[in-house]
């Protein structure tokens, strides 16, 4: 009896000490006002804030209030004064070493008023936004003047936000931008006096702002509602990389033309801000959904040529906390015909590909569970290798056998066939040395939340010798990405010849996916090139 009576009390300091770890941490749902000025009472709403303040505390821009500025602190409710801090921000709760997750406030009198028409010259001027407040996808129709009669270089943007580091609270301070995305078919229409875009992925509640040549218009407040669930952007770094083709002829007469379709950094919520550092050809078409196209002309015999491309581009690790039970079932509209459907490169339509993504989702409806699914599925059964194989989705799926390649194409592929739009993506891995690999990952779209990033080659552990691999890699991998890669494509990028008797070459499983990357017309009867592979020159963490 005394043996069962020391028992229970070695054991029972392990049962509070496992409890006390299991602990959840604050979460914010909701803040009031969201627009407010400086003095006024900020109230925050959520859970496990703790019942006193103790040493909790609350960060809203970067800014800790002062102790002074605490009127309550519940365990469901927090009421304080807003400090002096002058710009808008991310609000937190900090408990222990937990923190919350993000609300935006934003102080309104940095919000500017609109004009009258007749202030505002000929920069675009908004009168309206219809709705007020949208989900990330949802169609928004903008009124005013001065947009110009087409779109050319124009822009709508919405308002982004990263998550700084604690040691640099000042980034906090204010939301950037993030552009609409032609890549999500993200403008319907462009006239002089009406826009219909789509709220795009990244964005967040705060402004809303349209540039042209003309000018930019005054900023008008956007509140993005219908979230299910958090998406974070973090841990950001600089990436300085060069890349080159060289090209030598062998055979060329009179009047010939070569045209080249050299890859650049994308742009995404993110991958941001690609910026042309040096290069020693001027393209003949710069930035063409998403590439610079190249033209030499009149080549000669045994001559060379040759492009040296230098870029900086910055680069977040995003996380996603997704609650399935918050998620839609897809419209389907445009964006799901285009990213649902089949293609050689992705063929949904194949019948085995159709059995095996009905035989893993069965019933379920929710694409995100679909998509989870099928990201298990392939890490447990899909023998995933990180030495490259030859083959397509449908060898992958028959061989039971997959290289970075194989597997991001064969997830898109059982995705679109259940249903769930999806694209891969391709570009270069980076390692502890900086060292740049060919890699190909995969993401898909959920309604409300976004492009959706999954990596099944990293999930399944299948990486460089030389990588530092997360050590939950298999959970972190479906939702969230590293910062420690660079995207040369999102989706299969198409292009049609500039020549119709031209003669393409084709690179296959190179760090852009994209139609078209070479094509000789006219006289230029024999060349060769080498594109070389993609070199980090720096990394600059921030």
């Amino acid at each position: 009896m005394s043996k069962s009576f020391f028992r229970f009390f070695v054991i029972l300091p392990g049962m509070l000490l496992y409890l006390g770890c299991k602990q959840e941490g604050p979460r914010i749902t909701e803040i009031y006002p969201r627009i407010g000025m400086m003095g006024e009472v900020l109230t925050i709403r959520g859970e496990n804030f703790g019942d006193e303040q103790d040493e909790s505390y609350v960060t809203i821009a970067g800014i800790v209030p002062t102790a002074s500025s605490y009127i309550e602190w519940k365990d469901d409710r927090i009421a304080f004064r807003v400090p002096e801090f002058g710009e808008s921000g991310l609000v937190y709760v900090h408990r222990g070493n937990r923190k919350s997750n993000p609300a935006l406030f934003s102080n309104q009198a940095a919000i500017p008023e609109p004009v009258l028409e007749d202030q505002a010259g000929i920069s675009p001027h908004i009168q309206s936004v219809i709705p007020a407040a949208g989900a990330i996808g949802q169609a928004v129709s903008i009124m005013g003047s001065n947009f110009g009669a087409s779109r050319e270089s124009s822009g709508v943007y919405f308002a982004w936000g990263a998550e700084a580091p604690q040691t640099v609270p000042a980034e906090i301070g204010g939301p950037d931008w993030v552009e609409v995305f032609d890549s999500d078919l993200g403008y319907e229409f462009w006239s002089e006096r009406e826009l219909r875009v789509r709220v795009p992925d990244g964005a967040i509640s705060g402004s809303l702002e349209i540039r042209t040549p003309r000018g930019k218009s005054r900023a008008q407040f956007f509140d993005v509602t219908g979230k299910p669930g958090s998406k974070v952007y973090r841990d950001k770094r600089i990436y300085a990389l060069s890349y080159s083709v060289d090209i030598r002829v062998q055979e060329a007469s009179s009047s010939n033309t070569l045209y080249l379709w050299v890859p650049q950094p994308v742009t995404s919520a993110s991958q941001r801000n690609p910026e042309i550092l040096s290069r020693n050809v001027e393209p003949y078409i710069e930035n063409y959904q998403g590439v610079s196209l190249y033209r030499l002309r009149d080549l000669k015999a045994d001559s060379g040529a040759g492009i040296a491309l230098s870029y900086s581009v910055e680069v977040y690790a995003v996380e996603t906390s997704l609650n399935p039970s918050q998620i839609r079932i897809p419209r389907q509209d445009s964006m799901a015909a285009v990213y649902a459907s089949s293609s050689s490169l992705i063929p949904s339509e194949d019948s085995e590909i159709k059995r095996q993504s009905q035989a893993i989702t069965g019933r379920e409806q929710n694409p995100y569970l679909k998509a989870q699914r099928i990201y298990e599925w392939l890490l447990k059964e899909g023998n995933i290798q990180w030495d490259a194989l030859n083959g397509n989705a449908r060898d992958a799926l028959l061989k039971k056998q997959a290289d970075p390649y194989m597997a991001a194409l064969l997830f898109c592929a059982l995705a679109r066939a259940g249903g769930v739009p999806a694209q891969p993506a391709a570009g270069v891995l980076v390692d502890k040395s900086q060292n740049a690999f060919r890699h190909f990952w995969a993401e898909f779209w959920i309604d409300g939340a976004g492009w959706i990033p999954v990596d099944p080659a990293l999930g399944a552990g299948a990486v460089p010798s030389s990588f530092n691999l997360r050590q939950d890699h298999k959970t972190y991998y479906f939702g969230s990405l590293d910062n420690q890669r660079v995207a040369f494509s999102r989706g299969q990028v198409p292009f049609s010849r500039m020549d119709p008797q031209g003669r393409t070459a084709m690179r296959e499983r190179d760090y852009s996916l994209q139609s078209l990357w070479e094509e000789a017309s006219g006289g230029l009867e024999s060349y060769s090139s080498l594109w070389s592979d993609v070199t980090i020159n720096g990394v600059y963490i921030q």
